[in-house]
């Protein structure tokens, strides 16, 4: 079956009902047939409902979904899309790890990569991602895990794919994509060779701004690179099941113990109503990027002719630096444009001017949405890191609606 029809059928049985619409099964607990039947459950002999901290009906059909979706082996749903992050890079690491990010990467993963997580003895090494050769030299034993975007936020980077994948295989490292930006209808980074790949369902996915969460997907593959020295977790017995090894029980050993481990003992779960959001979103998703890209491809070119504009960042711009990477991996850029004004103070004034764009902290809304990381989403980084970032201070972001363009582009001209 193509996207499209994945995205609507994947998952679902229709129960007694026959309810056309995935029930919500809006429940903390379930109903053992016996003492019996609760103990096989809970030592992993049987599947069958636990807990909805551990897993939900409803929610097991978006992740199902959203794993057909980006052509994984299984996903796991989370409160939020930091969390899909946190427990991608948590899965993997301990005390006197190291890990290797993106220098263009979303101002909250940068923050839990460099300051969080050196709490619990994890540091972070940054990496070029349109020229990732230096990958070769940072990589060392205690190395788990390289975290990158396929389009970065906001700076709108797209990464040269193959030599990230090539070095990392040829390492033995797992490679983590955040793949929000660009949904699975632009482009599938297993497909290209990634292990995991991470979404904040909150953006594209539910496309509204009603909801919360996050998913990770692993990768059919991903489980021979796990069994790899590198990392015992999942070669090694876990005493807390009675002696169980993820990679010889699980074709998912990933999504296995992120779940069973991870979900369990931090609890980042995500509500079963949300689940249903998230359905819903992704049976609409393959029309709406398609019409906040082309949206967004108008108010880019707009923007580039513009005299009070020192630069815009959309991949699929001829003259953009990122235009070959995004024509080589991209099927759409999204609805994000950034673009530079002269500074900071003229970067503030303008939002002001806008009339329709909300001058929001979110992006792939259906509404149209403004934001200035420098003053929000990024004001924890240092100029220096801004710069590093892409993100320089009077850089403003747009999330382009699905309103008429024209009314758009009209209220950008105003404001400009």
């Amino acid at each position: 079956m193509k996207d499209a029809t994945l995205a609507l059928h994947v998952g679902y049985e229709k129960d007694k009902e026959k309810s056309m619409q995935v029930p919500i099964y809006m429940t903390t607990a379930y109903e053992y047939q016996d003492t019996d039947h609760a103990a096989r459950l809970f030592a992993l002999q049987e599947e069958g409902n636990i807990y909805t901290r551990i897993g939900n009906p409803t929610t097991r059909v978006f992740e199902k979904r959203i794993s057909a979706l980006e052509r994984g082996v299984d996903a796991l749903a989370t409160a939020s899309g930091m969390g899909a992050i946190f427990y991608s890079i948590a899965n993997l690491v301990s005390k006197g790890d190291n890990i290797i990010i993106s220098n263009k990467l979303y101002g909250g993963s940068i923050t839990l990569s460099t300051q969080t997580l050196k709490n619990f003895g994890i540091t972070a090494k940054y990496f070029e991602p349109t020229n990732p050769s230096e990958l070769e030299e940072l990589i060392d034993d205690n190395t788990k895990a390289i975290l990158f975007e396929s389009i970065a936020n906001p700076a709108l980077v797209v990464p040269e794919f193959d030599e990230i994948v090539k070095i990392a295989n040829k390492k033995g490292v797992i490679t983590i994509c955040d793949n929000t930006i660009a949904t699975p209808y632009s482009v599938k980074p297993i497909e290209l060779g990634v292990d995991i790949v991470a979404h904040s369902a909150s953006k594209y996915i539910v496309g509204n701004s009603t909801a919360i969460g996050g998913c990770i997907i692993e990768a059919p593959f991903a489980k021979e690179k796990l069994k790899s020295k590198r990392y015992p977790q999942f070669n090694e017995k876990d005493e807390s099941y009675h002696g169980l090894i993820y990679n010889e029980k699980f074709d998912n050993p990933f999504i296995a113990r992120a779940r069973l481990a991870l979900l369990r003992d931090f609890g980042a779960v995500l509500s079963p109503f949300n689940a249903w959001l998230f359905i819903l979103g992704l049976e609409t998703l393959h029309l709406r990027i398609k019409a906040h890209s082309e949206n967004a491809l108008k108010i880019a070119k707009f923007l580039a002719t513009h005299p009070k504009v020192k630069n815009v960042n959309y991949p699929f711009l001829e003259n953009n630096e990122n235009y070959k990477r995004a024509k080589k991996y991209l099927k759409y850029a999204s609805g994000i444009v950034s673009f530079e004004l002269s500074s900071y103070e003229e970067a503030k004034e303008f939002v002001k001017k806008l009339k329709i764009f909300s001058l929001v902290t979110n992006i792939a809304d259906s509404k149209s949405l403004v934001t200035h990381p420098a003053s929000t989403t990024h004001q924890q980084l240092s100029k220096e890191e801004l710069k590093n970032a892409g993100v320089p201070e009077g850089l403003i972001r747009l999330s382009i609606g699905l309103e008429d363009v024209e009314d758009l582009i009209e209220d950008l001209n105003n404001a400009l």
